[in-house]
């Protein structure tokens, strides 16, 4: 199997372009982010160029202060899609190959419409090459998160059905709001443009918790799957220390 190290939460404290080479050190195949608009496109270009590690995706931004995301705010279209294009130009810059348009906090028809909207506004500008993700949060995480399961989720896509527009399949989310994983997995895998883990339910490194990783990770492989994996979770020391996942579930076949 191979695996990304999502920077946000892996090493949240380095410069994204030291992180990035902390991640190809420790043996990641791939890298992703969250907001990475602080650091220049160029100088992550550079560190992706060095170590030779691509950039699977970044989010758009979350807003306002307390906000979590803005393409489901009605009224808020022309930030959202400047957020959008923002995202764009620095997937672009960077070679990154996808972007997790973020709904943010809102809930009923009108947020579904203007969030469907957004979506097809950001298809239209985005390069054929660049994915966009859309994810459901867990309601104990992100309270009034607009996209709350993957049945929404998938609704959604049907809705717009568009190509280069797929869920974020997050184990994690998926653990703590709906249960039975690999269920989901399965029956969503047709529309799953990538797969991020982490324990349940405290989002440590995922050879804890109440979740088994072996097996999930078996059944992904053996739909098919052969994109690197994100590993987005929380460590709960030194990152280093945290790590020894990494050879058992590379071995996975």
């Amino acid at each position: 199997m191979k695996f990304s190290a999502n920077l946000g939460f892996l090493w949240s404290l380095m410069a994204l372009p030291d992180a990035i080479r902390e991640a190809k050190a420790a043996g990641f195949d791939a890298v992703e982010c969250h907001w990475p608009y602080e650091t220049p496109a160029g100088e992550v270009k550079n560190a992706l160029d060095e170590t030779g590690l691509p950039m699977l995706g970044l989010n758009t931004v979350r807003g306002r202060p307390g906000e979590n995301g803005l393409s489901a705010l009605p009224g808020r279209e022309s930030e959202a899609r400047a957020a959008i294009d923002q995202a764009i130009e620095y997937a672009s810059t960077t070679g990154t190959r996808a972007i997790h348009v973020m709904a943010g906090f809102a809930e009923g028809p009108e947020a579904h419409a203007t969030f469907v909207e957004n979506l097809k506004y950001a298809r239209q500008a985005a390069p054929s090459d660049i994915m966009l993700l859309i994810e459901p949060l867990n309601r104990h995480d992100a309270p009034n998160y607009f996209l709350k399961t993957t049945q929404q989720a998938a609704d959604i896509l049907a809705e717009l059905d568009q190509t280069g527009v797929k869920l974020m399949f997050d184990c994690y989310h998926v653990g703590r709001t709906e249960g039975d994983i690999v269920t989901r997995f399965r029956a969503l895998r047709p529309i799953i443009g990538h797969i991020q883990f982490a324990s349940v339910p405290d989002r440590g490194a995922p050879d804890q918790g109440e979740v088994n990783y072996g097996f999930v990770l078996s059944e992904i492989v053996r739909s098919g799957w052969t994109r690197p994996l994100g590993a987005e979770y929380k460590p709960k020391a030194a990152t280093s220390d945290s790590l020894g996942w990494l050879k058992t579930y590379r071995g996975i076949h």
